[in-house]
């Protein structure tokens, strides 16, 4: 339509009597005489209006997808964090009753032999220092540690004291090939020196020849002059292979350490020595032997044949 001044005066026009409509419409309420047309014009347009909104709303909904998708999303990030979370505090616990079950059996052998201990933990492993088998715990000088002290846990003999420093030191291992002490033969108190061998059993030289030894036969330390750099009565380990008497001197026995040496984690530095050897004290109760089943045997005694008369009885 060109814009002259007809339209504009027909544009007036029609916008004069839409308000007029729009007044009557409003006063009249209920009874409005533009309701038939209203109507009229909602069965027409009504399905049209209905199937824009059938087309609109998946889009709408697509978009309320991608928007609950990212809240979806933040939630199972938060879930997936306090799993993880629930799983690593488990984990603790389960490491902390470990170590809570270690530190009670080291206090067990300290209390049984009277040692004076200071506990530490292992924070590092390996021959930095120059030995093959060492650990460094987190106790030095600072804590009263001296070089050549007897280290031990809830199991027996972990090694001795090499070096010191302010707040470490570095503990030789009993399974390391140059670490050697005195030992004694429960019960009897033969004695021997057992060495390290590494991954393998300790060697034991037996200083009797002819003493008894017999597999499961269990050895401690029998203690150093003015208790370093060993103090008597720790236990070393229970006896695996007896080598065959040659009529030698001595006679070399295998020991296997009771100590586990690759996860070595709470120890014992013996700070103060016992007052009295402990001897046997410290090593725990023999699990006794299971007792054997009894057996019931069942003789059956055949009964006589059938062509055999009975013997009758004797009147």
């Amino acid at each position: 339509m060109r814009d002259t001044r007809e339209s504009r005066l027909l544009l007036v026009l029609l916008i004069a009597i839409a308000f007029a409509l729009i007044t009557v419409d409003i006063r009249a309420g209920e009874e409005s005489p533009v309701d038939g047309a209203r109507q009229a014009a909602a069965a027409v347009f009504g399905p049209v209006e209905e199937g824009v909104a059938t087309a609109v709303d998946p889009v709408a909904n697509a978009i309320g997808a991608v928007r609950d998708s990212g809240e979806r999303h933040n939630r199972i990030a938060t879930l997936e964090r306090e799993n993880a979370a629930l799983k690593a505090k488990l984990g603790s616990e389960g490491q902390t009753r470990s170590r809570i079950h270690e530190l009670d059996e080291m206090l067990k052998r300290a209390g049984a032999g009277q040692y004076g201990i200071k506990g530490a933990e292992v924070i590092a492993i390996g021959a930095a220092q120059g030995f093959s088998w060492t650990v460094t715990i987190d106790a030095g000088s600072k804590d009263g540690i001296e070089r050549d002290m007897t280290v031990l846990n809830g199991d027996g003999l972990v090694g001795r004291v090499s070096t010191v420093g302010p707040d470490t030191a570095t503990v030789v291992l009993a399974n390391d090939p140059d670490f050697t002490v005195g030992t004694r033969l429960e019960k009897t108190g033969e004695l021997g020196f057992a060495t390290g061998q590494g991954d393998r059993a300790l060697s034991v030289q037996m200083l009797n020849g002819k003493a008894k030894v017999s597999p499961g036969d269990r050895l401690v330390t029998f203690g150093s002059r003015g208790n370093k750099p060993f103090v008597p009565g720790v236990p070393i380990g229970e006896v695996v292979k007896v080598d065959p008497s040659r009529g030698d001197l001595t006679r070399t026995v295998w020991v296997r350490p009771f100590v586990g040496f690759s996860r070595l984690d709470i120890v014992g530095v013996v700070v103060m020595p016992p007052r009295e050897d402990p001897r046997d004290a410290v090593l725990p109760p023999k699990p006794e032997a299971p007792k054997p089943t009894p057996t019931v045997t069942v003789t059956v005694t055949p009964s006589g044949s059938a062509g055999v008369p009975a013997k009758p009885a004797d009147d």
